[in-house]
């Protein structure tokens, strides 16, 4: 893949499960057991067309593709019992709270873009409440009224930019994502986005970001104008 040109950026957007927090591993085990007490597998291929999604979305996709005899709301709700019982411990990825830190530090604004609803962010963040108040604002897709279209489309980075202070120009954010899905809804809102994805994908499935890391500890904020790390 050529190397992608990198432009100064002024703000940071970051997506929450599977970046900052290690939860994407228990939404699959969730939904794979969901399929499996139907007789039905959960292939993998699903699960990344899933990921960043909405609530809504994500069990739709399920139900459909997995052809599973239940309702959007029962799965939902099967779901929701299932999440809540494993959620509340939640550790945080390699680099996330130095990387949080270090912008919080140097006047950086930064902010929450999830597909989560607020509910569930105020559950899988108790153990970090500290840490997740330092961000300029939360923006929860699946329960926003705002965000009237979710990830691959760009509404909720959109609406996610015109709520700092002084709303910055989308090629003035940096998005940071882990889903083919986020980083689809990053370029089209047109801010820059480094991914951090499963190692499972394929490169094919990463290509699209403007720049792919192994971890957050491997991002250098330099290459984007912003200060360098001093630890």
């Amino acid at each position: 893949m050529a190397n992608k040109v990198l432009r100064k950026v002024t703000h940071c957007v970051f997506d929450m499960d599977g970046l900052l927090l290690d939860t994407e591993r228990i939404y699959e085990e969730v939904t794979r057991q969901i399929a499996a007490s139907f007789g039905r597998p959960y292939p993998v291929d699903v699960r990344f067309r899933v990921m960043g999604t909405t609530e809504q979305r994500s069990a739709e996709i399920a139900i459909t593709e997995c052809q599973l005899p239940i309702t959007t709301k029962d799965f939902l709700k099967r779901y929701s019992q299932m999440c809540h019982e494993r959620l509340n411990n939640v550790p945080l990825l390699e680099g996330a709270e130095r990387l949080l830190r270090h912008l919080h530090a140097n006047k950086i604004p930064f902010c929450l873009a999830t597909s989560s609803g607020a509910d569930m962010v105020e559950l899988k963040t108790a153990q970090h409440r500290e840490l997740f108040g330092l961000f300029n604002h939360k923006v929860c897709g699946s329960t926003d009224k705002e965000v009237v279209n979710g990830k691959p489309a760009p509404d909720i980075f959109l609406v996610a930019a015109s709520r700092f202070g002084v709303p910055p120009k989308a090629s003035d954010c940096l998005v940071f994502e882990d889903s083919p899905n986020g980083v689809t809804a990053a370029n089209s809102a047109g801010m820059q986005v480094v991914m951090v994805p499963d190692p499972r994908l394929s490169q094919e499935k990463t290509s699209h970001a403007t720049q792919v890391l192994g971890s957050l500890a491997d991002f250098k904020p330099e290459q984007f104008g912003l200060p360098a790390f001093t630890d």
